[in-house]
Parts: structure tokens; sequence; C-alpha cells
């Protein structure tokens, strides 16, 4: 019996110990599985405080997707890339992109394209490319170099320089291009000259209608300013003239003070001449429409119109000798220049059997230009892109055009790409870096790529902002610009400081301050931004996609100083010496217009809803059509055209307008699908205005609203198709053709100004009730 109650006693305590054991297990992992649980639940409130639980979220949650999606930019950012700019480091871009002379299509610019390939994949760029165009340019003859000459008989009287002098070290260097005019045919001319002041179609009939002068035969003699050089040997052309010459008077490149020139002042010295294009075309002239691709078929469209007769640019240090030897009458006081010489109109020399001669060798030639693209991909959006170009290519050294805004360009991609690379910003939307090959030759980079990728582009891309020339002049910015781009224009020259510390001391703390100052538009109490012509890379993204676009740069005082264009313009004085030494000493201009770029791009790229005001674009269409209707209301009425019908299609927008605008507000911006809906129905505004079949008599000009006058393609123009067919109608030019053009396209615009307003409609109840 003891036995046994040992031997049970001994079971029951063995039983107890393991079930002791198996009661410290079981509470060592229940305390292991809480500590787990408390763990998980403290570092979820600790590292994401303000996570709500979907049934605390006012709109709409998507399990899984990032907040990131919905949120809009960081304030932080734009103080980070606005004060990140340097402008030692864009001095010192532009020392090297000065050093050498680079020519479009040449090695030199080839050389300069690859340099900005490595500097944006060192800062960080997702992909940079260079892209290749095999195009049609034109360069003169360097061994048998292009002039004009007086001749007495067969000898000669005065033959022009036939390079410009060397005034400082900085032009002293090998490859530089003398003056020529691209695009010019090859020719050897000679006549009587007949002075034409600026070219003008004007011009011409009032030597025609007031003085009975004929230039049919002759050379003419036209000075640079008012209208692009291209309209001026159009113009010479169609009235009969065998020949052009072009010059820079000091009345628009001086302050009329002659003694004090470059290198000692920033004014255009006697021997510097103003070289060009005189092609009014559409990118690369033989595949006009289409990329200038390995695959292309190349072919001068007969309908584009192509330079027939010879044109050389000349100072006005050689502009002189011939007009003090002109005979004729003395001409009426608006034309008259600051040449120290007598004015007149000419058709005959003083001296019997004198004639004058043009001698030109330029050929046009195949080559390659690239254009170099880097890509900062977007974090939410990178189907999106927001573009932002200049040009490469420069006539000679190109200090101001285009170097001052490749070398902020530079600089501002830095900022950009280091900011990326260190992981602390990445924008929602792609930015896009361009940097053109071939502009000046007609913008022939930048068009063959949106020819090259017109199908991506036009359903992808937000804006293109243009900087062709950072700084001009030192007084005040400068604006060309669609007007969905105009509100975030004036925000980001409200952050960025004022370099000018007179303006500054005068109260004037921004850049915003002295433009409103400086160029005030007074109709909207704001600064004046004006409608681009096809001055520069903007035009293509116009004309062909349909996308807002801007072009900014400092500028002189338009005011009080009467110039064509800044004195150095397109010479070979346009030097790194000109920029440092005279017009911009510390590149503190340089670094604001960065800013200003810099910050717009940002805005765009990261703001959460497009930050396009819709409202702008009612006042342009407004504006556009009192334009129209203040100078050719008349003459349509007359006409049976009703004018009420563009009245009612511009009231009919901007009613459009004022719901979009409320629907927007009322919208639940916490839904991706609305911001997206939103933003493709801001983004698809300005692409309503794009015409497949072009302009009238210019196809391959499809923006009905905004393209530039066919009389001068440095100017905006009001409804172009429009205003074009009636001032030849005015004009008294093929009356009745003219009037079927205008009716037909003036159904077109009536057309797209509807169709405009459908966008902005609710997009499931977008028709109109009839």
């Amino acid at each position: 019996m003891d036995q046994f109650r040992d031997s049970s006693e001994g079971i029951y305590v063995k039983r107890r110990q393991s079930r002791d054991r198996r009661c410290v297990i079981i509470c060592v992992v229940s305390v292991g599985i809480a500590a787990f649980v408390i763990g998980i639940l403290i570092g979820r409130f600790a590292t994401c405080p303000d996570e709500e639980t979907p049934e605390e979220r006012s709109g709409v949650f998507l399990e899984g997707v990032t907040e990131k999606l919905m949120k809009d930019a960081d304030p932080e950012v734009s103080d980070i890339l606005i004060k990140g700019m340097r402008a030692e480091n864009i001095r010192e871009n532009l020392r090297m992109l000065t050093e050498k002379p680079h020519l479009g299509g040449t090695e030199e610019n080839h050389e300069l394209g690859r340099k900005l390939k490595k500097f944006w994949e060192d800062n960080g760029f997702d992909h940079v490319t260079m892209a290749p165009y095999e195009v049609l340019l034109s360069y003169p003859n360097m061994s048998n170099l292009n002039f004009v000459e007086l001749l007495d008989g067969e000898k000669t009287v005065y033959k022009s320089n036939l390079t410009e002098p060397i005034l400082t070290p900085e032009e002293d260097k090998p490859d530089v291009v003398p003056p020529f005019n691209a695009y010019s045919p090859a020719g050897d001319v000679k006549g009587d000259v007949v002075y034409v002041n600026y070219g003008r179609v004007e011009d011409f009939q009032f030597l025609e209608r007031n003085m009975s002068i004929n230039v049919t035969g002759k050379i003419v003699l036209a000075r640079y300013g008012k209208i692009f050089r291209g309209n001026k040997v159009r113009h010479a052309e169609e009235h009969g003239a065998i020949g052009i010459i072009l010059y820079s008077d000091p009345d628009d490149i001086t302050a009329g003070d002659i003694d004090k020139v470059y290198p000692d002042d920033w004014w255009l010295p006697p021997s510097g001449a103003q070289r060009g294009s005189i092609y009014i075309g559409v990118g690369d002239p033989l595949t006009p429409g289409y990329p200038a691709i390995a695959t292309a078929y190349r072919r001068k469209d007969p309908e584009e119109w192509m330079p027939g007769i010879p044109c050389h640019p000349v100072g006005y240090g050689i502009a002189v000798q011939i007009m003090s030897e002109l005979g004729g009458k003395v001409v009426k006081e608006q034309w008259k220049g600051k040449m120290n010489t007598t004015y007149r109109y000419g058709g005959t020399f003083k001296t019997p059997n004198w004639k004058a001669r043009i001698f030109v060798s330029t050929k046009d030639k195949m080559v390659t230009t690239y254009n170099t693209i880097g890509v900062i991909r977007g974090s939410i959006e990178p189907d999106r892109y927001v573009l932002v170009g200049n040009h490469r290519d420069a006539w000679v050294f190109g200090a101001l055009d285009p170097s001052s805004g490749t070398a902020v360009m530079m600089e501002m991609s830095r900022v950009m790409g280091q900011l990326v690379k260190s992981g602390k910003w990445r924008p929602r939307r792609s930015i896009l870096f361009c940097s053109w090959g071939a502009e000046e030759y007609g913008l022939v980079g930048s068009i063959e790529w949106v020819e090259h990728y017109t199908k991506t582009l036009g359903a992808r891309a937000i804006a293109y902002l243009n900087v062709d020339i950072a700084v001009e002049g030192n007084f005040s910015l400068r604006a060309l610009g669609t007007p969905l781009i105009f509100k975030s224009l004036y925000e980001a020259t409200k952050k960025v400081p004022n370099p000018n510390p007179t303006e500054v001391n005068l109260g004037r703390t921004t850049i915003y301050d002295t433009w409103m100052s400086t160029f005030p538009w007074t109709k909207y109490n704001r600064p004046m931004i004006t409608l681009p012509g096809s001055g520069s890379d903007y035009a293509p993204f116009r004309d062909r996609i349909g996308i807002p676009n801007v072009d900014i740069r400092f500028t002189w005082d338009k005011r009080n100083l009467k110039l064509s264009a800044y004195p150095m313009y397109h010479s070979v004085y346009e030097t790194f010496y000109l920029v440092d030494k005279i017009m911009d000493i510390g590149f503190k201009h340089h670094k604001a217009l960065g800013q200003i770029w810099v910050e717009m791009a940002r805005d765009l790229a990261d703001s959460l809803i497009l930050p396009f005001n819709v409202s702008d674009y009612s006042d342009a269409l407004r504006d556009l059509s009192d334009n129209l209707l203040d100078h050719f209301g008349p003459l349509m009425t007359e006409n049976n055209v009703n004018t009420n019908d563009l009245k009612q299609a511009v009231f009919n927008f901007t009613e459009a307008v004022h719901e979009f605008e409320k629907i927007v507000k009322d919208s639940n911006l916490n839904d991706p699908f609305v911001v997206r809906r939103i933003n493709d129905q801001l983004m698809d505004i300005d692409r309503a205005f794009i015409d497949p079949f072009g302009l009238p008599g210019r196809k391959y000009k499809r923006n009905i609203i905004f393209t530039e006058s066919s009389i001068d393609s440095y100017a905006g123009s009001s409804f172009p198709g429009l205003s074009d067919a009636l001032t030849l109608i005015e004009q008294k030019k093929d009356v009745e053709k003219q009037w079927e053009i205008a009716k037909k396209h003036y159904s077109v615009v009536l057309y797209s100004i509807q169709g405009a307003a459908t966008i902005l409609k609710d997009v499931s109840n977008f028709m109109y009730d009839y």
C-alpha cells in the first residue's frame, strides 16, 4: 500500500510538473504574441500618425494605393530649387559654351550636344539621348566669300569687307563664319539700287503709288527691323527685284551715338553685320510635315516659298558707302535712319554708269543635326510631360542667342537633377529638357522632333517653356505666351527676388513688381504678356500639337530705346566679354531668369491640378475677336458675313469656362479619376484649336488662333487665317478668291471655338441641345 502510494504520488508529481511546463510555454508564447502585436501597433502609429482608416477617410480610398497619388506639391521644394540656382555656375557654363563658334550642323555644335548629354547623365537624369536628323542647311563658300561692291563700268570703286574686323581677342578664333543669309541662292547680279526702308508691304506700296518707283530689275537696299528678314526678301522678289542687301541702321541698333560702341559699350559697331536665315519655312525644306529620319521621302514642297534672289547682309559701315552714292529724291522723314549721309530713294546713282553688284556663293548642303533630350521621370504621372527648351546652335559665339539660355538651362537642370538624385524629391510628372539643333535655320531641330513624336506629344505634353535668350538687356522681363500659361508665369515671378538693387530700394522686391511697373497690362491690372510669333522653338509646339507655351527673357527699356533687336544680334561681337563685362556683370539677371524658369517647370510638373486659369483663355478669345471686328467688322458686315456669330461663339466659350470652374471647385480631389479627368480637359483646350487642314495657304500651320502673321513671321496675329485673307481683300488682291477663303475659314473659326467649349462641359453631357 505504501509502495502503491509512493508510486501514485510520483506519477502525480510528474504530471503536475509537465502541466506547469505547458503553462509556462503557453504564457511565454502569449506574451510574445502580445508583444509582437503591441510592437506592430506602436510602429504603425509612431511612423504613420496621420494615417486614417478607410472608414475615417473623406472621398475615395483605394487600398494599396499610396497617398502620394493625391498629394499636392510640396511648397518647400519650390524654395529649395529657387535658392539652389547659382550665378557663378551660369557664368562658367556660358564661358564653356562660347569658347568656339558652333553653327548648326557643324562638329562644334555636335560636341556641345555631347557635353550636355554627359552633364545631364552626371546630374542624375533618368534618360538622355541625342536624336539625329538629316537635314538641308546652308553655308557660304569659305574659299570664295560673299560681298557687295560698287562698279564704274567694270571697275571696282568700292568693295565690302569679306569678314568683320577683330575688335577684341574674343573674336580672334578659327571657324568664324562670315556674314551671310542662309538659304540665299548663289548669284552674281548687277544693277541700280532702290532704298526700300524696312522692306514691308506698305514700303513697297509707297514707292509705287506715291513715288512712281518700280523695283523690277533693281537691287534693293533694306534695313533690318520691324519684320522678319525672310519677309523682306519675299516682298522684294514679289515686286521684281533681282537682289537684296540687308543692313543694320544705327537708328535701330544704337542710341544714336555711334562713337561709343563695342567693345566699350553694348552698341553695334559699324563693322557688325547681322547673319540670319531668310527661309520662311517649316523645318527641313526637304521633308515638310514629316521628320527628316533615315526612311524619309525627300523633296521640296513646290507650294512652300524658297528665296529666289541673292541676298547679303552688311554693317552700317558698308551700307553708308552705298547710300551716299544713291541718286533720286531725298526720302521722307520717317524713312531716314542715322547713318551720316543723306538718305535717298535711289533708282539711279549720282555718277552715270555706276552699278551695284551682289556676289553670293552660298550653297545648300545635307548635314546631320542633333537634338539632345534629357528626361527626369515623373513619380506619379510619368506619361505627362513638361517640356523645357532652348536651342544650342549659334551663328558665331552666340553669347546671348542662344547660349545665355543654354547656360541657365544647364544650371536649372543641375539643381533639379541633384534634388532627384539625392532622393529628396521627384516631380509628379516627367520633365523633358530639350536642346535643339539648327534653330537658326528655321526652327529645324525642334520642328523635326515634334514631327517625329507628334502622336506621343499630342497625347501627353502639358506645356512647353522656352528660353531662347535669357538676357538681351537688364531692364525688365519680357514674355510671350499663350493664355493657359499666364497663371504659372505670374506666380513664379512673384516668388523670385528682384536682381536690381535700385528697384528693390523703390519697394519693388520681386521680378513681378518691376515687370508690372515697366510693362503694365492696364486692362487686366497685371504685367503684359503678348502673343508669340514664330521667332523661336515654341512655334511647332503651338502650331502642330496645340500645347500652352511661353518664351521669357530679360530685355532693354523698350519705352525709351526703339531698337529692332539687341544691338549685337547675330554678329561676331556677341561674345562672353559682352555679357560678362558689359550686359550682366555678376550674372544676377541670368540667375533670376533661371529661378523663374525652374519654378514654372516645378509648378507645372508637381501641382495636383494643372495651374491653368481657363478664364485667361476666355479673356484672350474676347480680346482677339474684338481686335478682329474693330479692324475688319465693317468690311465683313458689308459683305454679308454675320459678325454676331463670332460674338456668340466667344460668349458660349466664356459660359463654358464659368461652368467648368464651378465643377472643379466642387470636385472631390481625393478621387484620382476626377483629378485625371479635370487635367485632361485642361490639356485639351489648346488642342481644340488645331485644324488638321492647316491655315489657308499654310497647311503646316494648324493653330487657327495663335499662329504668326503671314506678313511678319516674328509677330503674333488675331485669327491669322482670317486676318490674312481680309488684309489681302483690303489691298484689292484676288478679292473674289480671298472672300471665298475668308468665309470658309470663318466657319472653321466658329466651329473650333464651339468645339473648345464642349471640352469644358460635363464630360457625360458635352453635346448641345437643339
